[in-house]
């Protein structure tokens, strides 16, 4: 087994294991109990208005670092697809953002996660929401599909980031957008710190840096690119970050490590250039 794949089945093994403790009912790791308690993670990421009517199973499994509906600005209709769903509380959020004439699609690379999320599903009754098995890295849509990508603190979980950042604009229709929270490092720390931090699999050693993540959307393709500390309380409130870059260690921004916060990450797959009138595609300057 090469290293890359012993990094995703780790990654694997501990999540799986999480959707197990919840469905039994006990505390998964970064589960309900610490969700709870954490103020800058878990449930505790949605208003309170939020989680009413969801799934109780589908709060307890939130593990995420914030609130990727609060920035992905959804709307009626469209297509919503969040990578690495875990037990759905994000897709059910975005279903009923949708409305009946959208869809919400999840996808995910782990057994006991998915079968979480399908239940979590019948319970809410929610007929616009598709689970999909399968990695990020390969995302299982047709290209040009989806209006928006959301995602809560997994693509630092990713051993190829370059990889989910060209599915992502792939499967993006022209003019998608990303809404995505994530662990982002300060500039300065170097990959070996960013590992003494905390390993893979807690969503530190395989954070970008600010300007890597800024870099790596930007080679995919996208504009409009925003990787912002997340500032408190915005998240639960709906609204976006409003600090600048570098600021990340001011007051008011989560911290889960030293030099290592929550952020969002906001882009765009740009629209075609508009041809001058009377072009054709095939036409050439004399």
């Amino acid at each position: 087994m090469s290293e890359t794949d012993e990094l995703r089945e780790t990654v694997r093994q501990r999540y799986a294991a999480a959707a197990v403790r919840v469905t039994e009912g006990s505390t998964a790791c970064c589960g309900p109990d610490t969700a709870e308690t954490d103020d800058n993670g878990g449930a505790t990421c949605y208003a309170a208005d939020q989680r009413e009517d969801l799934p109780p199973e589908a709060v307890a499994a939130s593990l995420g670092c914030g609130n990727p509906t609060a920035v992905a600005e959804l709307r009626e209709g469209e297509h919503v697809l969040d990578l690495g769903s875990g037990g759905g509380i994000d897709v059910l959020l975005s279903a009923r953002r949708v409305g009946p004439t959208g869809k919400a699609y999840g996808l995910d690379m782990t057994e006991e996660m998915l079968a979480l999320a399908l239940a979590n599903k019948a319970k809410s009754g929610a007929t616009n929401v598709e689970f999909l098995k399968g990695t990020i890295e390969a995302i299982p849509l047709p290209a040009n599909t989806i209006d928006a990508v959301i995602s809560n603190c997994v693509i630092n979980l990713s051993t190829d980031k370059p990889a989910v950042f060209a599915e992502m604009f792939r499967v993006l229709r022209p003019g998608g957008r990303l809404g995505i929270s994530d662990i982002v490092a300060d500039d300065h720390l170097s990959p070996q710190q960013r590992a003494e931090r905390g390993d893979f699999a807690s969503c530190l050693a395989g954070a970008l840096s600010f300007t890597e993540y800024r870099q790596g959307l930007a080679a995919a393709g996208f504009t409009d690119i925003r990787v912002l500390p997340q500032a408190l309380g915005s998240a639960r409130a709906g609204g976006t970050p409003t600090r600048a870059p570098g600021s990340a260690r001011e007051a008011g921004t989560p911290t889960v490590a030293d030099s290592m916060h929550s952020a969002t990450i906001q882009a765009t797959k740009p629209t075609p250039t508009t041809a001058p009138p009377g072009a054709t595609p095939d036409s050439t300057p004399d």
